[in-house]
């Protein structure tokens, strides 16, 4: 179990009213942000925002500030963003070239905003990207009180928003309020807010599987396949599926559907982010569980194949609530709040909550097959009446195997 944490400082508008946040590494439940890479520093951010602990619990409906150096700045990883809820914050350690400002001036006629950081002077470097931003952010701390009114003069010839950042006294806001500030942010209004959660990590070896995968553009029976190995990975692409599908009327709610509606460009970036937060430790506890949600997964899905030949709707959805059926127990939070964050279809809610409807009648007769509770297995069999205790046992032994030889390609 990896603990994943989020830094999340409120920017305010010239009405104290939160109209966005900048979201902050952070590696556990302090101010310090222990940064040594940048571009991991990022990625992790854009991860736990938009696939872990979920960007409607992140930001709501505002906009988030996401530190970018040049590495992340130029590369694709960029559109895996929503350009309607993000404002790419260019820091002040990015080398500006030709290749920079095109690169700017393509992601703003993309749509997306873009703020210019720890601004202080008007110099050769701020000429070429202030006609590009949408937000200027003034450095406080590193300005003399005197030099502010000027350096705000010499901005106005643009037109963006400013942002007076580092505010740390109610002198300070009043000062930035009159000269004409748009935004701010700082510890006079409030500190970072740490978010935590947690997740499961997965192997770098199974991630890189399914980058091959999707760069080879295979096909997407191949890409599910692959998935179902690793069950970590299924919660995860459920999360991002449906914050891409959040405006669509029908529920995602199988592998297929979460693979089509995110789509191969979106896949791949997703996973070349997890592999900058990735690590590699992984307790026998934990791969235990994960080999229990697998087997019950497969299970659940040959048992449907028997009681739904035709169907390979529901057969898929036998599979994903076999599968999500340990989440609580694999990313150490409650049930209900897992699934809340996932728009199942609500015949795999009400299995997973309350083991009602067929799927839960078939997770709940794996649970007593689990307890070696033989007795009130035989009758659940006799009840549903397509399946005998002789098949039951072929289907788990060649779940099993299907597991275990999950198991040894991992290795």
């Amino acid at each position: 179990m990896q603990e994943i944490f989020l830094g999340r400082q409120p920017i305010l508008d010239r009405n104290q009213y939160p109209v966005a946040h900048e979201l902050l590494f952070r590696s556990g439940h302090t101010a310090h942000a222990g940064v040594i890479d940048g571009v991991s520093a990022s990625a992790s951010v854009i991860v736990n925002t938009y696939a872990e602990l979920g960007i409607q619990n992140v930001l709501g409906k505002q906009r988030g500030f996401i530190n970018v150096n040049a590495e992340l700045l130029m590369s694709d990883l960029i559109h895996l963003l929503p350009k309607s809820q993000v404002v790419l914050e260019l820091l002040e350690t990015v080398e500006i070239t030709d290749e920079i400002v095109r690169r700017c001036g393509e992601l703003r006629s993309m749509g997306y905003q873009l703020a210019l950081d720890d601004v202080v002077a008007i110099d050769d470097r701020t000429r070429l990207l202030l006609p590009l931003m949408n937000v200027a952010k003034v450095d406080l701390l590193r300005l003399e009180t005197d030099a502010l009114p000027h350096l705000i003069d010499s901005l106005k010839s643009w037109p963006l928003l400013l942002l007076a950042e580092k505010v740390e006294s109610a002198e300070q806001a009043r000062h930035c309020m009159a000269l004409g500030f748009d935004m701010f942010q700082g510890y006079h209004f409030a500190r970072p807010q740490i978010i935590a959660g947690k997740r499961a990590d997965p192997s770098q070896m199974g991630l890189l599987r399914l980058l091959e995968l999707v760069m080879s553009d295979a096909d997407t029976a191949d890409i599910e396949q692959e998935f179902k190995r690793h069950p970590s990975l299924v919660y995860g692409l459920m999360r991002m599926a449906n914050s891409v599908a959040c405006g669509l009327t029908h529920k995602i709610s199988t592998l297929r559907q979460g693979i089509i509606v995110l789509g191969r460009k979106q896949l791949q970036r997703w996973m070349q982010l997890l592999l900058y937060t990735v690590g590699n430790s992984d307790s026998q506890a934990m791969n235990a569980l994960m080999q229990l949600a697998a087997t019950r997964g497969k299970l659940m899905e040959l048992i449907a194949t028997v009681e739904r030949p035709g169907d390979k709707q529901y057969q898929e959805s036998a599979f994903m609530t076999g599968i999500l059926s340990l989440l609580d127990a694999l990313l150490g939070m409650p049930l209900p709040e897992i699934i809340s964050q996932l728009n199942l279809t609500d015949e795999i809610k009400v299995a997973l909550l309350f083991r009602k409807g067929n799927l839960g009648n078939l997770l709940m007769l794996l649970e007593k097959k689990e307890r070696n509770d033989i007795e009130t297995v035989s009758v659940m069999l006799t009840e549903l009446g397509f399946m005998g205790m002789g098949e039951l046992v072929i289907a788990e032994l060649e779940a099993l195997r299907w597991t275990n030889g999950l198991d040894e390609v991992s290795r």
